[in-house]
């Protein structure tokens, strides 16, 4: 079914663009799916903005599916600039009068589009969809698992490897495991909080200061506080609970942060590996790499690639990046993030699967400086989505 691209009317909303305008054959049509339930929702505007804008439309039909924080699917305005990041507010998806779902077929998988009091519309087939939600109901392995349900090929990893990839206790079990160096670390569960909170501090006291309390499912640097010392430990602690009632403590490290974009290998090759990158923080408020330097500071942080490393530093680094991307069974892309001690040890600090993916963010720059731009990035992403089966592999 070749369907008309949707066209944003004045209010930003899509209209009977989107109704099915005939038969043949057609390129491939992309969902591009943001917003969502988390904290994060808003960077995943931001995110869907850079993907907007770069995503060659000569080869694809692009149908932007917003998700706002209430759980609504809805279509949303094709237009990058609704969702970049503005000074005056952060982005949002607003409720729509029609809902979307997706709805799978015998012929493939459609769109739907439903509104009270009128019969449902066909919005024609999906191909792919490309999920830019970040954090929890999105990152997590619970859409993946919706879309494998639903038969539906997406981007990026699938349900289990999202899952771990996004929870910091059970990614750090994976990657000892796999034989890779974690750095010391205490998980308090809702539990053992409500339960004893004196002998959860007690437990996290006992590593080695300057603490960081973190949500163990939650990203781009929310909830997250960096303690100095144990008197700051319990209201961290309360900080990221806000975010998610499991958290994870870990040991302040000394050493430089030397990230690596991983990209899956085509076929049965390997995954492929950028040039490490590393992010200096400038100061200017900014004690850590929180979201203010990610995100809103564009002068806070500098990322330096290739990092200057010995050669075989280097070249370990890669190697160890691709361990810990297969070690989640991560499929598409991720970044994972190391600590590189002044006594020579490479502590994993992370796997993302989903990283920041905006054209300023660090996966997409280390692409940049390795040979592999924006829109080429996004193009390979694509198909290897579309060359991948679902179900179990």
């Amino acid at each position: 079914m070749s369907i008309d691209p949707l066209t944003p009317d004045s209010t930003g909303n899509t209209g009977d663009a989107a109704v099915p305008a005939g038969t043949g054959a057609s390129r491939p049509r992309v969902a591009v799916l943001f917003g969502g339930r988390s904290s994060e929702h808003a960077v995943s505007c931001v995110t869907a903005a850079g993907v907007l804008d770069a995503i060659d439309r000569t080869k694809y039909d692009v149908v932007p599916v917003g998700i706002t924080r209430s759980g609504q699917w809805t279509l949303v305005s094709a237009d990058p600039g609704a969702w970049s990041l503005r000074s005056e507010s952060l982005p949002e998806v607003a409720p729509g009068l029609e809902s979307v779902v997706l709805s799978a077929e015998e012929a493939g998988s459609e769109l739907v589009a439903h509104a009270e009091g009128t019969l449902p519309r066909s919005l024609g087939r999906v191909d792919v969809v490309f999920p830019v939600l970040h954090g929890p109901f999105g990152e997590d392995g619970t859409l993946q698992g919706m879309l494998e349900m639903a038969d539906i090929r997406y981007v990026g990893a699938g349900v289990l490897a999202s899952a771990v990839g996004m929870d910091k206790h059970y990614m750090k079990v994976v990657f000892e495991a796999a034989g890779l160096t974690v750095g010391p670390y205490e998980v308090i569960t809702d539990r053992q909080w409500q339960k004893d909170p004196a002998a959860c501090l007690e437990r996290a006291g006992k590593l080695q200061f300057p603490l960081f309390v973190k949500p163990a499912r939650a990203g781009s640097s929310m909830g997250i506080t960096r303690v100095s010392d144990p008197s700051g430990l319990s209201a961290a602690v309360e900080a990221a609970r806000l975010h998610d009632p499991k958290v994870v403590v870990e040991a302040g490290i000394t050493g430089r942060e030397i990230e690596v974009a991983v990209l899956q290998g085509r076929g049965t090759d390997d995954p492929r590996t950028s040039h490490p990158g590393e992010i200096a923080v400038q100061n200017g408020g900014h004690e850590w790499y929180d979201f203010e330097a990610k995100y809103v500071d564009g002068a806070a942080a500098e990322l330096s690639c290739p990092a200057d490393l010995p050669a075989a530093v280097s070249e370990r680094v890669r190697e160890l990046a691709a361990v810990a991307f297969d070690a989640v069974g991560a499929e598409g892309l991720s970044r994972v993030d190391f600590f590189y001690t002044p006594g020579g040890d490479l502590i994993i600090n992370e796997i993302n699967t989903m990283p920041g993916f905006t054209p300023v963010s660090m996966y997409p720059q280390m692409w940049a400086k390795s040979g592999l731009q924006y829109t080429e990035l996004i193009d390979e992403l694509i198909s290897l989505a579309l060359e991948r089966q679902t179900g179990l592999r």
